[in-house]
């Protein structure tokens, strides 16, 4: 709150503690129609419109909320919800992961849309060859997890896009702390999914002519510049 606000909302307080006061004395007073009348603002009402609900909180900085209470029982049931095999992706070199978009949908259902959110926590940092940013989670006005994401980049015009593939990085360790899902980092499950739904492969590498075992799932088949 600035200085001007400060003095605003001392004013209103002490105004609305003195009786009559902001009203003409009653032999001054004329009759108008009450439309025109002035009524004074409620302190509340003005703290209301300057922070929201009264209080702001410094997500690059705070830990509030954190480890305060569980969430409710239909929400930590949704955040800990068994993946659905057909969500999950292999990438070439075999590490199996959850698309980013399918963590906010989670969290989408889990909380609400607007419900969550990512604050950023330190500047952004551009170095030759990767971009990195700390993030917070917060849920329901409540931090619940903290990560810094990172993004590899190979030439100045990617830094953007590397900028939010690092925010999205961000995200996905956060979810961590969520239970969401926690699979992905349990060896036994990577090892019976990868037996069950994926396969590993001699594949070339058609600009370059060069042929290695790479990793797909069953049903795919390789897109350019791979090929079988």
């Amino acid at each position: 709150m600035n200085k001007a606000t400060a003095t605003l909302v001392h004013s209103l307080a002490f105004y609305a503690t003195v009786p009559g006061a902001g009203k003409p004395e009653a032999t001054e007073a004329l009759p108008t129609p009450a439309s025109e009348a002035a009524t004074l603002p409620d302190v509340a009402e003005v703290l209301q419109d300057i922070s929201g609900d009264g209080t702001s909180t410094d997500w690059s900085k705070s830990y509030h909320g954190l480890s305060l209470q569980p969430f409710a029982k239909e929400i930590a049931e949704i955040l800990g919800q068994p993946l659905n095999p057909e969500d999950i992706e292999i990438k070439p070199d075999g590490l199996i992961y959850l698309p980013e978009i399918k963590y906010r949908r989670i969290l989408n259902r889990a909380f609400g849309p607007g419900g969550w959110g990512l604050a950023p926590r330190s500047e952004t940092n551009v170095g030759p060859k990767i971009v990195s940013r700390e993030y917070a989670l917060v849920c329901l006005g409540r931090l619940v997890g903290i990560a810094r994401g990172e993004q590899e980049y190979f030439d100045p015009s990617g830094i953007p896009t590397a900028t939010e593939a690092c925010k999205s990085n961000a995200l996905m360790r956060c979810c961590k702390d969520l239970g969401i899902a926690s699979e992905l980092w349990d060896p036994r499950f990577i090892k019976q999914f990868k037996a069950k739904y994926c396969a590993e492969v001699f594949a070339e590498h058609v600009p370059t002519k060069k042929k290695k075992k790479i990793w797909r799932r069953k049903e795919d088949k390789f897109d350019y510049p791979w090929k079988e």
